[in-house]
C-alpha cells in the first residue's frame, strides 16, 4: 500500500533534520581539523618552528577525530548498525564495576545510589554499548540536576524480561518532549552543550539487543528511563580472552581500500611494524596483483564496501586460489558481513574504523595466529 503524501512529507521532514543535524556536527569538527592542522604546517614551514605548539596543535586534530568517531559510533547505535560484540553479563556486577566511572561523570553534587535487584539473570548484551548508554543516561541526569540531587540505579526482573532503571531527581521535562526525547538530533540544551543523540543512540543500543526502553517524566518530579532486556539463553559460552600481540616477522598482507589516505596509513603502520605491504585500490587491482604475487599472501586486510566489487566478494575469489590466506575486514559501515541482529558472521574478523596503529597491528597479529 502506498505511503500517504502526510506520512511521506513526515518522512522527509525527519530525514532532513537527521541530515540537518549531522551536517552541524561534521562541519563543526572538520573546522577545527582543518584550522590546527593549518595551524601545524604554518609552523612546521616557519623559519624557527616551535615543537611545542605544533604537538599541541596536533593534540587538538586528535581530539577533533575522537569527537566525530564518537558521533558516528552514536549514530549507528541509534540506526542499529553498529557492530554489536555480545557477551553473557551479570548485570548487577557490572554496574558495580562502573560506579567509580559513573561518579566522575556526575560530580560532587549529585548522588549516586545504586539498587541492585535479587537472583536476577545475566543477559547477553556488548559491554562497551552498555557502559556507552549508563555514562549517556548518568550524563543527561547531571545536566537536568545543576544544583545536584540523586541518581538511581536499580535492577530487578520484570516478567521474563531483565530491568534496568535510571532515575534523577532533576527539573523533568514535559509530555511533548518526552514524547521525542529518543528522536536524533532533538535536545532541549542551550546550543553547543549537546548533540541530542545520546537517547537515540540509548534507543538503538536497546532494540538492537532485542529489548525495550521506554521514559517518564514529570516538570519539577525527574526523569526515570526504563530498560528492560531479554535475559542470556541457557548455555552461552562467552568468547575467550584476546591472545597478547607482537610485531610483524615479515609477513605479505594484501592491504585494499578505495581511499588513498587510509591506503598509505595502513601500508606506513605496517611496513613499519615488520610487515611486507602490497597495496591495491579496489577488488579487481587486487586480485590482479595476487595473480602475478609468485609468494605467500599471509592476510588480505580488506574494506567492506569498495566500488566495484564489495571486500566479501574479493575475499571469496582470492581464497579460491589462495585458501590459506586469512582475511580481515576493516570498515566504518560493516552491513555487508553482519547478521541482522549487528552481530559479525561466523569466521569473520572485523576492525572498525578509524582505528589507531595499535588498534590496527594487534587486530592483524590476531588474525594471522589466530
Amino acid at each position: 500500500m502506498e505511503l500517504s503524501e502526510e506520512v511521506r512529507n513526515q518522512r522527509l521532514e525527519s530525514l532532513g533534520q537527521l541530515a540537518g543535524g549531522v551536517a552541524h556536527d561534521f562541519n563543526n569538527i572538520l573546522g577545527v581539523i582543518v584550522n590546527y592542522a593549518s595551524f601545524v604546517v604554518e609552523e612546521a614551514e616557519s623559519e624557527q618552528p616551535d615543537v611545542r605548539m605544533i604537538a599541541a596543535d596536533a593534540r587538538q586534530v586528535i581530539r577533533a577525530g575522537e569527537r566525530a568517531t564518537h558521533l558516528t559510533h552514536q549514530l549507528l547505535a541509534f540506526a542499529r548498525r553498529e557492530v554489536v560484540r555480545p557477551e553473557v553479563l551479570d548485570l548487577n556486577g557490572f554496574v558495580a564495576g562502573l560506579e567509580g566511572t559513573l561518579r566522575r561523570t556526575i560530580g560532587e553534587r549529585v548522588a549516586l545510589i545504586v539498587r541492585p535487584g535479587p537472583g536476577l539473570p545475566p543477559v547477553h548484551c556488548d559491554p562497551a554499548q552498555i557502559e556507552q548508554m549508563l555514562v549517556n543516561l548518568a550524563h543527561n541526569a547531571r545536566d537536568a540536576m545543576p544544583a545536584g540531587g540523586n541518581l538511581v540505579i536499580d535492577t530487578g526482573c520484570a516478567d521474563d524480561r531483565v530491568r534496568l532503571r535510571v532515575s534523577d531527581s532533576g527539573r523533568g521535562m514535559s509530555a511533548d518532549v518526552a514524547d521525542r526525547a529518543f528522536e536524533p538530533f532533538f535536545t532541549t540544551k542551550p546550543n553547543g552543550e549537546g548533540t541530542g543523540l545520546g537517547l537515540a543512540m540509548v534507543y538503538g543500543i536497546v532494540t538492537q539487543a532485542g529489548g525495550e526502553v521506554s521514559i517518564s517524566s514529570s516538570p519539577g518530579l525527574g526523569t526515570t528511563v526504563t530498560v528492560l532486556l531479554p535475559p542470556a539463553s541457557p548455555g552461552f559460552v562467552a568468547p575467550a580472552a584476546d591472545p597478547v600481540v607482537t610485531d610483524g616477522h615479515g609477513e605479505t598482507l594484501l592491504v585494499v581500500d578505495d581511499e588513498a589516505g587510509l591506503r598509505a596509513v595502513a601500508g606506513r603502520i605496517l611496513s613499519g611494524a615488520g610487515y611486507r605491504v602490497i597495496a591495491a585500490e579496489g577488488g579487481p587491482q587486487a586480485l590482479a596483483l595476487a595473480a602475478r604475487h609468485e609468494g605467500a599472501i599471509d592476510l588480505l586486510l580488506s574494506d567492506v564496501v569498495m566500488p566495484g566489487m564489495l571486500g566479501k566478494d574479493l575475499a571469496e575469489r582470492l581464497v579460491i586460489s589462495r585458501p590459506d590466506t586469512r582475511v580481515l575486514y576493516m570498515s566504518g559501515y560493516a552491513q555487508p558481513v553482519l547478521h541482522s541482529d549487528g552481530t559479525l558472521e561466523p569466521g569473520v574478523a572485523l576492525l572498525e574504523k578509524p582505528f589507531t596503529a595499535d588498534d590496527l597491528l594487534t587486530a592483524v597479529r590476531k588474525r594471522l595466529d589466530g
